[in-house]
């Protein structure tokens, strides 16, 4: 596996496409970000010293309708990366990774599809270790302030390849999920309403309770009381 080390880059995960017409898996990492992005469009804050970094992943056979496996498991990774150093970290569905309430990681998938199929995907990550939160102090955290002993951020990074290089499982990825019975608020289509979270299924979905009766959902914004 090739394994790119950049001072600086607009996005870890535009920049690794140029090797998508290869079959090799790919690991391109960089020291800051100029355009970090995450989902929907938004910005990510990419100072020097967190982890940056994306993968790009062949498919393996993987079905496209079990894409959500992929990021499911970047978000294991992330977490046995955390849990690692000392951390307890939980899932906030469907793929932030959180610490003492508060936000950690990031994750951006990016699949590419052919015949049914998930021919590629970019995995996209970034943690934050030692690096300035610039403001952002109320809704995230850096790992040097959630763990006894704060670690490096090449021992974080080299931790986190190493794990996604590994296999993980749905059960990983459930057991890290902690929002059964959690009251949420979910946003879906500009309205916001009020929900008991009551489990994530085995293909992604969060299943839900409102007033209305039970429903999940396969894309939404929830907030929860942590």
């Amino acid at each position: 596996m090739k394994i790119e080390f950049l001072e600086e880059v607009g996005s870890t995960n535009d920049y690794i496409k140029r090797y998508a017409g290869g079959g090799e898996d790919v690991i391109v990492c960089a020291a800051r970000q100029t355009n970090g992005r995450g989902t929907k469009g938004r910005s990510f804050l990419s100072r020097e010293g967190g982890v940056y970094l994306s993968m790009l992943r062949f498919g393996r056979g993987l079905r496209a309708e079990d894409a959500f496996l992929v990021m499911a498991h970047a978000a294991v990774s992330a977490c046995k990366t955390a849990r690692l150093f000392g951390a307890s970290p939980e899932i906030k569905w469907p793929n932030d990774v959180f610490v003492c309430g508060k936000k950690l990681c990031g994750i951006l998938i990016e699949n590419i599809l052919s015949g049914g199929y998930v021919r590629a995907s970019v995995i996209g990550i970034g943690m934050n270790v030692v690096n300035p939160l610039d403001g952002l102090e109320e809704i995230a955290v850096r790992l040097s302030d959630a763990v006894p002993v704060p670690p490096s951020v090449d021992a974080v990074r080299d931790a986190l390849i190493q794990f996604l290089r590994e296999d993980s499982s749905l059960e990983e990825y459930l057991s890290f999920t902690h929002i059964g019975g959690k009251e949420i608020a979910v946003t879906e289509n500009d309205r916001t309403y009020p929900a008991t979270a009551r489990r994530v299924l085995g293909d992604g979905r969060l299943e839900i309770e409102t007033k209305e009766g039970i429903r999940a959902l396969s894309a939404a914004e929830i907030s929860v009381r942590w």
